[in-house]
């Protein structure tokens, strides 16, 4: 049998993608172990049912140099633990998924000579994948990046869960009526504050229905702040999140790799940047969808209660349009991600050291 380790970790955003990726692996047949630290997949990764493997490290602060210091530190360890886990389990291939935990568990994965496949999520290579695309057997990538090209590189799309399909029950679980229209809202796994701030001063009393996921970081705020309206719908997550994707029919979202998850549902959106995302590339995500149709943009510094309510009500008028560009939005999903990495994971495998 296939042994395969998987290296993800951070937020959800990381987690989820190599998750689907693991359940292709296990239905190709082959034994799957995750490395992670102490975030979103140390509760992620056991509920899934898949072995995990802790090590110490976290990510490196661009802000505050002891906290950089000592993930630096941190990081030498795992590296050393690494090696140790990848001597203890023999895994014929190692598959980084992105986060903290794919550079030092890459670099033991090279320096072990066990075959390396990683996976970049956004539309410019991360620092980890900079550091680590010349050794691996192949990069998958999210999306096309200009100088990276084949044999080394492939764009396979972001791996997602598989799309909800179940409209009915879905509404059902958050009370919304069949026939109403319904505006999702979300921000991420840790929800984004601009985009709460103005969900909730903007759309408290528009004439659709509202589903708002706001992280729970701001949840008991905005709930105090929004009462108790009709037709508003706030939760601090959704899980299955393809539940809140498939009850929509239009979705306000930042631009991070969620829009991978929004195209598969075929979703048409309203996107918000995380202006301070690494090389601005939820921009550059945002524009991929606003150029295929599928999509308009807001940018956060330009974003208030009424201006989400001017561009929400806009768009809702326009039923033609907003079917326009949830057909576009149809048109980019890549469903067979999980499947095409899974693929290229064991062709490495079988190739050897």
């Amino acid at each position: 049998m296939t042994k395969v380790l998987i290296a993800a970790g951070g937020t959800a955003g990381h987690v989820v993608p190599a998750l689907a990726v693991a359940g292709a692996l296990q239905a190709d047949g082959a034994e799957v172990a995750w490395v992670g630290g102490e975030r979103a997949e140390a509760s992620l990764v056991p509920e899934a049912g898949i072995r995990f493997l802790p090590v110490r490290v976290s990510g490196l602060s661009r802000s505050n140099p002891l906290k950089a210091a000592r993930a630096v530190l941190q990081a030498f360890g795992a590296v050393a633990a690494a090696w140790r886990i990848l001597g203890r389990e023999r895994p014929d291939a190692v598959l980084g998924g992105g986060g903290y935990v794919a550079g030092p568990v890459g670099l033991a994965a090279v320096l072990r000579r066990v075959p390396l496949v990683l996976t970049e999520a956004d539309s410019h290579l991360g620092l980890t994948n900079r550091l680590l695309a010349r050794f691996a057997r192949r990069v998958c990538l999210a999306f096309p990046i200009d100088g990276r090209d084949e044999p080394r590189f492939r764009v396979t799309g972001r791996p997602v869960p598989a799309p909800s399909t179940d409209r009915a029950a879905a509404r059902l679980r958050f009370g919304i009526p069949d026939d109403a229209v319904c505006v999702l809202v979300f921000g991420g796994s840790l929800g984004a504050r601009t985009i709460n701030d103005a969900a909730v001063a903007g759309l408290a009393d528009a004439g659709c229905w509202v589903l708002h996921a706001s992280g729970h970081r701001d949840f008991d705020e905005l709930r105090a702040r929004l009462g108790a309206p009709p037709r508003y719908v706030l939760e601090p997550y959704i899980q299955p999140f393809g539940d809140a994707l498939v009850a929509s029919d239009l979705v306000v979202a930042r631009s991070g790799g969620s829009i991978f998850e929004i195209a598969a549902h075929g979703r048409p959106a309203l996107l918000v940047p995380y202006p301070h995302a690494a090389a601005d590339h939820q921009t550059a995500n945002a524009r991929w969808m606003v150029d295929s149709g599928a999509a308009v943009v807001v940018t956060d510094a330009e974003l208030s209660g009424a201006r989400l309510r001017s561009e929400v009500d806009r768009l809702l008028a326009e039923p033609a349009r907003l079917a326009a560009m949830a057909s576009a939005s149809a048109g980019l999903a890549r469903v067979d991600a999980a499947r095409e990495i899974a693929r290229e994971v064991l062709s490495a495998a079988g190739r050897g050291g």
